[in-house]
């Protein structure tokens, strides 16, 4: 997968500078799981419940119900009251025919939405928020059990970012788990527990050092002394130095009026905007490599997530009964 997709930025790559379009990327993991469905012969099926008129949200439930028709998903959109919201998760908890379960937050706001998210089932959380699968997140764990033969599910916007940076040359091949990243630099501006703090501890399980950055001020990530855990450091170093060092920026700030001052990036720096709007000037790509918008390669993880939790329900169904209680014990 690398050289192939590398292949379509091979000349901004090579420039260090020019706006990357992440079709390509997208395709390629949409085309896999095409592959899939049509191999499995089955349709697996996600419910995505709406409580808001947001028209971001709206507009990602659009693109993501396109998407997933055009690849054999049966997405199905529930608009529902916001206080009928949790009823609505625990019956599609007990619905075998779903594989899947997202909702678009905010709902309530704050901690209710936290609760929220863990009302939904670990073995169909789609998006990764459950506590379960923050932790083994966090841990760097990467299976639900001791087998090793279901894979955890990671939020899918993080996951999308760091698919976009290893195809854009920063990872290093053939090296050791945890290596790929060591001796790259990168700023996050947004620490959100969606997207900013969970692509940081990513980015530092990968070797990376991390300067995780908010209104609160600036966190540092890297990784522990043992492998799998992440060490998160208060750090005196400011923003436009922590930008000045990095080999990628990374961009989430929801809000037309900020503007990250081009003077602060250096050339050849990769951009990776996944705000709604666009926190840079357009024209930063005559001395950067940006990637102005990620949606497509979200949805084409979130469908990801969604054959992952398929799979996993589906060995499920094949193990006898006492080992299913087994491995539900150990997943808890």
């Amino acid at each position: 997968m690398h050289s192939m997709i590398t292949n379509e930025y091979k000349e901004i790559v090579e420039n260090k500078k020019g706006k990357v379009d992440v079709t390509p990327i997208a395709n390629f993991f949409r085309n896999e799981i095409k592959e899939q469905i049509t191999k499995i012969g089955g349709k697996p099926r996600m419910v995505a419940f709406l409580t808001t008129d947001d028209q971001g949200a709206l507009d990602y439930s659009k693109w993501t119900k396109i998407a997933c028709n055009k690849d054999g998903i049966e997405f199905i959109l529930k608009r529902i009251e916001r206080v009928d919201l949790e009823d609505a998760i625990i019956e599609a908890n007990q619905d075998d025919d779903v594989h899947g379960i997202m909702v678009y937050y905010p709902v309530f706001g704050g901690m209710l939405d936290s609760y929220l998210q863990d009302v939904i089932s670990p073995e169909k959380d789609v998006e990764g928020l459950s506590t379960t699968n923050r932790f083994n997140l966090y841990h760097n764990i990467r299976y639900l059990d001791k087998e090793m033969t279901k894979k955890c599910v990671i939020p899918c916007t993080p996951l999308a970012i760091v698919k976009i940076i290893e195809q854009l040359g920063i990872y290093r091949e053939n090296v050791e788990l945890g290596q790929a990243l060591v001796g790259k630099e990168i700023t996050i501006i947004n620490r959100s527990e969606i997207v900013g703090r969970p692509l940081a501890a990513m980015l530092a399980n990968d070797g990376a050092i991390v300067y995780s950055i908010d209104i609160n001020g600036i966190i540092m990530f890297e990784a522990g002394k043992r492998y799998g855990t992440i060490k998160m450091v208060e750090t005196k170093i400011t923003k436009e130095e922590a930008m000045l060092k990095s080999q990628v920026l990374i961009l989430g700030v929801p809000s037309p009026n900020y503007k990250v001052n081009s003077d602060l990036i250096k050339e050849g720096t990769v951009v990776i905007n996944f705000a709604g709007c666009l926190n840079v000037d357009e024209d930063i790509d005559s001395k950067t490599i940006l990637v102005p918008t990620i949606g497509k390669v979200t949805i084409a993880m979130l469908e990801r997530n969604l054959m992952r939790l398929y799979n996993n329900q589906r060995l499920k169904k094949t193990l006898p009964p006492q080992d299913q209680l087994n491995q539900y014990q150990y997943y808890h």
